[in-house]
């Protein structure tokens, strides 16, 4: 089966391509360096050319209010129009849970833009949605230093390893459609301050992390659901030990 992924040289999408062509797909990796734009349309109909399954994995450079609702909205316009064009059955998309949660940033009314073009068109679709990674942990604390501290909520998070949220979307992938949200998240849950601290720690980063149910996580206030499923995850087989060990130490 041919599937293209849709930033597919990214974290994510290159840990896709590659379980795709393990498990015998021919799996495209699909980014503007590799000549395919889904913002622009460059290159996008001929790539998906013979393709059944197409996997959005892309993000927006920026998370800047109106450049993140450009992004997606044109590059979900232009995926659905060239899948159509091009006889593709089934779209894959990555998002994050608790998106319709976290309206107040305009990063995440982007990704809510996102879904709802996905849900309105007419292809047979399936939305992924991700907990935070692991792999975020060190730059959730760097946005949160203010030079003296780094203050965090303590709602609680469930992160998940790239690892993980890359076999998952490629089991959707060669799945049937959905035609709704599959959540996915880690294996342990505990707070976002109680976390980023732990990874400052492993790291012997002295900074610490100060508790506080007011500071604003990418200009939202948080409460104990906001970054949490709400319906039956799927939970990644890695937890924070394992992540750390395997790849953070590198």
């Amino acid at each position: 089966m041919k599937i293209v992924v849709i930033g597919g040289t990214g974290l994510i999408g290159s840990k896709v391509v590659s379980k795709l062509q393990t498990r015998g797909h021919k799996a495209i990796a699909a980014s503007p360096n590799t000549g395919v734009n889904a913002v622009t349309g460059e290159g996008l109909r001929e790539a998906l050319a013979g393709a059944q399954v197409v996997v959005d994995v892309a993000n927006s450079p920026s998370f800047e209010d109106a450049a993140s609702l450009e992004f997606f909205q044109r590059a979900g316009h232009n995926l659905l129009a060239a899948e159509i064009a091009t006889g593709v059955s089934h779209h894959v998309a990555l998002s994050v849970v608790g998106t319709e949660r976290l309206l107040d940033s305009g990063y995440f009314r982007a990704k809510m833009a996102q879904q709802q073009i996905i849900k309105a068109g007419s292809m047979p679709y399936t939305i992924v949605q991700s907990t935070q990674f692991f792999e975020f942990l060190g730059g959730i604390a760097q946005s949160s230093d203010d030079g003296t501290q780094i203050r965090l909520s303590p709602a609680a998070l469930q992160p998940i390893a790239a690892e993980d949220v890359a076999e998952a979307v490629a089991d959707a992938a060669t799945a049937a459609p959905v035609n709704g949200i599959i959540e996915i998240a880690g294996p342990e849950r505990s707070g976002l301050a109680e976390f980023v601290q732990r990874y400052l720690d492993a790291m012997k980063d002295v900074r610490k992390v100060v508790a506080d149910e007011t500071a604003p996580y990418f200009g939202v206030v948080l409460n104990e659901k906001s970054l949490v499923p709400v319906r039956d995850p799927r939970l990644g087989a890695i937890n924070f030990n394992t992540w750390f060990d395997r790849y953070a130490r590198k």
